[in-house]
């Protein structure tokens, strides 16, 4: 339950989202540089927890521990999505599970190895961090990343993280702006954040 007068984190990521712009400004190049979504709104207390979300058709078990997605040689955007993982009460959540895969770069997946396929644990802030790549859609999908995040003798959270400004996102029938990462463009790759709330007190 809520308590008091304080927004949900789902409401306030909405507002945070609805709230940001793009600001665009040209360099002496002419190059354009992008500034998007804020930071992920801070977590408050009695919070709900991550939406949930189907699994999909190409999920594979005991992938590789490492937080490096990133195949060498792909000439796609590099993306750094990090975050933490939370309680509904705010509190950091260490050692938690997070398993990751996504399609690459032209909207396929890897179903005989682990290319884009990975799994980390959050350090004792709960903070996790993944270096990829941002995935292609594919028909009838916009771009998003699959998780799996499970904290010890919890059930398993299982949802997807999609991106703001997507042309796709109106068109996807899983898309949920409660699941929208903030997004921030920079010289080295973009950073994409996203903090899971897990239903635990």
């Amino acid at each position: 339950m809520r308590s008091g007068n304080f927004p949900s984190r789902r409401a306030l990521l909405r507002g945070a989202l609805a709230a940001s712009s793009v600001v665009i400004a040209a360099n002496h190049a002419g190059r354009v540089l992008a500034q998007n979504a804020r930071p992920t709104p801070a977590c408050k207390d009695a919070d709900e927890p991550t939406e949930e979300q189907i699994e999909g058709p190409f999920f594979k078990p005991r992938s590789p521990q490492r937080s490096d997605l990133i195949v060498p040689g792909t000439k796609a955007k590099l993306v750094t999505l990090e975050g933490r993982v939370l309680s509904r009460s705010c509190r950091p959540v260490g050692g938690a599970l997070l398993d990751m895969w996504h399609a690459d770069e032209n909207g396929d997946y890897d179903n005989s190895g682990f290319r884009y396929r990975g799994h980390l644990f959050s350090d004792s802030s709960g903070a996790y961090r993944f270096r990829t790549i941002l995935p292609g859609p594919y028909p009838g999908r916009t771009r998003h990343y699959h998780l799996k995040v499970q904290a010890q003798r919890l059930p398993i959270l299982t949802t997807q993280l999609y991106f703001p400004g997507e042309k796709g996102n109106d068109n996807d029938g899983f898309f949920s702006e409660e699941l929208l990462v903030s997004f921030q463009d920079g010289r080295a790759g973009a950073t994409a954040r996203f903090d899971f709330v897990l239903d635990l007190a």
